[in-house]
């Protein structure tokens, strides 16, 4: 079950699947009662949840820390931090009928290792980091695992709000040069980290918050 506030992208993203197993929903994930309906949606229709992916992600363009308005500041602490809140108020349920289930959060490196010009969206993915931490702790007596991915900056259509300049060759040189397997991150790399964090050869990590960033947090 796929969840966006953008119903366009959503279903071009269905479509491109290819699979009759794959459906959309029209969610802002950091609205309760829409979250709500998402989730009671996605029982009706499979019969159970598996597995959630946290995914949604707000952010603010490099810049100094004072210059982010506030409400761009609310916005991204909504979608960075409350969906996980919302998410597990109306999924962990789900899971503790079931018997079990697994949560992955997408945090950031700058959680870890933060980059200057992006204070605020560093902070909210730090809070992520430590909120996955902690409800891995709490919920593991109900079976349920929880953990993180950290992917450095990628090659996503946000590159240049997070780097806060033009998209060009030498300016992308100045943020690899900070990575030491020398490139931008790619979906395919937290993809690939993400199944793995869900299956069940991951059964005994909980708590984790897994780098995907070519060693840019050593």
């Amino acid at each position: 079950m796929l969840v966006d506030e953008d119903g366009a992208a959503g279903k071009k993203i269905v479509a491109d699947l290819g699979t009759a197993q794959a459906h959309f929903i029209l969610a802002d994930v950091s609205r309760g009662q829409e979250v709500e309906a998402m989730v009671k949606a996605t029982v009706e229709r499979f019969g159970r949840i598996d597995i959630l992916v946290n995914g949604a992600n707000a952010l603010h363009a490099n810049q100094p820390m004072l210059n982010v308005p506030e409400a761009i500041f609310d916005r991204i602490y909504a979608v960075n931090c409350k969906s996980l809140y919302l998410s597990a108020m109306h999924v962990v349920p789900v899971f503790r009928r079931q018997g079990g289930g697994v949560i992955l959060n997408m945090a950031s490196a700058g959680g870890v290792r933060p980059r200057s010009g992006l204070t605020w969206y560093n902070g909210s993915k730090g809070a992520a980091i430590v909120l996955t931490q902690s409800m891995a702790v709490e919920l593991a007596r109900d079976g349920i695992r929880v953990n993180a991915i950290n992917p450095v900056m990628g090659e996503t259509d946000q590159l240049t709000t997070l780097m806060g300049m033009e998209d060009t060759p030498g300016n992308r040189a100045k943020f690899i040069g900070t990575i030491p397997l020398g490139r931008l991150s790619r979906t395919a790399d937290v993809a690939s980290a993400a199944v793995f964090l869900a299956s069940d050869e991951a059964s005994f990590i909980t708590g984790d918050c897994i780098n995907v960033d070519g060693g840019r947090c050593i």
